[in-house]
Order: structure tokens, then C-alpha cells, then sequence
């Protein structure tokens, strides 16, 4: 009875250790098979998934952390306090609430225009027009009594011996070869060209390199005209095209500030009529909307209609 006795306790003895092992090499064959058929997961597969929380957990308070750190987002500034300190200054003279008549407009465009050179200046006009419709596509020339400031280079498309003519009546620029030559190396050297009707056609082929610029002839514009002379004349006088853009406005330089007060007053005077000149006959309510005057790089002016 001993005996049996002393085995039985030998063998309570070991059944744990056999559990123990039997565990392990379960665990071990559990990690090179899939998911179990009836859905339970092997061991090794549930401490993965306990390691992935425990890393996004860490990785959500490590978030936490650094949102905290960073503080409060800085506020943002208008566009006014985003301008140098000079223009800040000279806009503080002018009120925004207010619509000034044309001669106390040009005079604060004046006394604000504090650059180190001759600044341009600036006539915005917002028209209450939808440029894809043809009939309210705002588009012309004038030539402003004064003048633009600026001195024009006119390129004149003829034949090379009528050149001399077209040098003769002011171009500075002209002829067939010279100008077609040009235009084949990019190269654009003027600010205005005419052409005669004869050789309009051999500018087709440069309509992508002249149309963006503005500076393909036109013949509602007076630059594809046989009397070329005129057109040098009008050009080297201060004759300017105005055009409504995508957004309904018409950007225009009116002259240079140091014209003076009386000088600028004509020119956009004149401007601004011509410009209600051409409303179109199918617009209904306003036609003009808006319009500012300024100088190069500095704040702008809102006329009273």
C-alpha cells in the first residue's frame, strides 16, 4: 500500500508540470496556424492584438502631448495689417467709408504715392457686365489728352520698301523680315504693332505669343489699318486699349503722378465717360459699379459716380 501510495503522490506531483508543458507546446503550434475554424484566436494572436492597443493607446496620449504644447493658434491678420509699415501710414489717410469727388481723389493719390520713383496712375473700373456675352464685352481705344507718361515703341508690319516710310512717319520699328524674324526668336521689342491688311495673315502663326500680351493688331482697335502713319501718331500721342477682364473690370494707367492734379483730373475724366459711352443697349440696372484710383503700390481711392 506504501508503494502504491508513494506513486500516486509522484504522479500528483508531476501532472502539473505536464499541464505546464503540454500549455507551452500548445502556444508554439498555435503560432504557425491561422485563426481557428470555429473563431477563436491562438494565443499568439490574441497578445499581438493586446501589443497593437497598447502602442495605439501610447501613440493617442503622445497626441494628446503635443497638442498641448503647440497652444492656441495665432490669429490671423487682414489683409491691411499684412502691408508694409509705409503703406499702412499713407492708408490711414484715406477713409475706407467714404466716396471722394474726382479732385480731392487725385490729390490723396498724390500725397500717398511715397515710393522712389515716378509711380503710375491706376484707373479700376467695375463694370456690372458678363464679359462672355459678346454684346457686353467692354472693349476699345482712346487716346487720353494728356498723354500715358510713357514712351511708346511702335513696331509697324509693311513691306520692306515701304519701311522707310512707316520710319519716316515715327515707327521704330518697321518692316516685313525684320519684325517676322523677331517674332520667330520671341523676341518683342515693342509696346504697340500695326500691320496692313496685306500681311495680317503671316501673323497667325505668332497669335500665341502676341494674343496673351495684348498685342496682336486689331482692326476694331485701328492697328491693322492701310494708313499706318495715323495709327504711329495716335500711339506716340498716348492712344491706350481698355478691356474688361474675366471679372468685370477694367484695369487702366492714366498717367504718371508727377502730371499734377489738373493733368491726371483730364485724363480720367475722360476715361470715365468714354467708358459710359459704350454701355451696352441690353444691360438692365447698373452699369458701373465701382470705381478706385490709385498710385503704383499704394491704396486705392473710391471715386463718387
Amino acid at each position: 500500500m506504501s508503494d502504491k501510495n508513494n506513486d500516486l503522490a509522484d504522479t500528483s506531483a508531476v501532472e502539473p508540470i505536464l499541464e505546464e508543458l503540454t500549455d507551452d507546446a500548445a502556444v508554439e503550434e498555435a503560432s504557425d496556424k491561422p485563426l481557428a475554424k470555429a473563431g477563436k484566436r491562438s494565443a499568439k494572436a490574441i497578445r499581438e492584438a493586446e501589443e497593437t492597443e497598447a502602442k495605439e493607446e501610447r501613440k493617442a496620449s503622445q497626441d494628446d502631448e503635443t497638442e498641448v504644447k503647440k497652444g492656441p493658434k495665432p490669429k490671423t491678420r487682414n489683409l491691411l495689417e499684412r502691408k508694409s509699415k509705409r503703406y499702412q501710414e499713407q492708408a490711414a489717410k484715406i477713409d475706407q467709408s467714404k466716396l471722394y469727388d474726382l479732385s480731392e481723389a487725385v490729390k490723396l493719390a498724390i500725397d500717398t504715392a511715397k515710393v522712389n520713383f515716378d509711380p503710375t496712375c491706376e484707373l479700376h473700373v467695375r463694370l456690372n457686365v458678363d464679359p462672355r456675352q459678346a454684346e457686353q464685352n467692354i472693349r476699345g481705344n482712346l487716346t487720353l489728352p494728356n498723354g500715358t507718361g510713357k514712351s511708346v515703341r511702335v513696331a509697324v508690319l509693311v513691306d520692306d520698301d515701304t519701311a522707310k516710310k512707316a520710319t519716316a512717319a515715327g515707327a521704330d520699328i518697321a518692316g516685313e523680315t525684320v519684325i517676322l524674324e523677331n517674332l520667330s526668336k520671341e523676341i518683342i521689342d515693342f509696346d504697340v504693332l500695326v500691320a496692313t491688311p496685306k500681311l495680317m495673315p503671316k501673323l497667325g502663326k505668332f497669335a500665341r505669343l502676341l494674343g496673351p500680351k495684348g498685342l496682336m493688331p486689331n482692326p476694331k482697335l485701328g492697328t491693322v489699318t492701310e494708313d499706318f502713319e495715323t495709327a504711329i501718331k495716335e500711339s506716340k500721342a498716348g492712344k491706350v486699349e481698355y478691356r474688361v477682364d474675366a471679372q468685370g473690370i477694367i484695369h487702366m494707367a492714366v498717367g504718371k503722378i508727377s502730371f499734377g492734379t489738373k493733368k491726371l483730373e483730364e485724363n480720367i475724366d475722360h476715361t470715365i465717360q468714354i467708358i459710359k459711352s459704350v454701355r451696352p443697349a441690353n444691360l438692365k440696372g447698373n452699369y458701373i459699379e465701382s470705381i478706385y484710383i490709385t498710385s503704383s503700390m499704394g491704396p486705392s481711392i473710391r471715386l463718387s459716380q
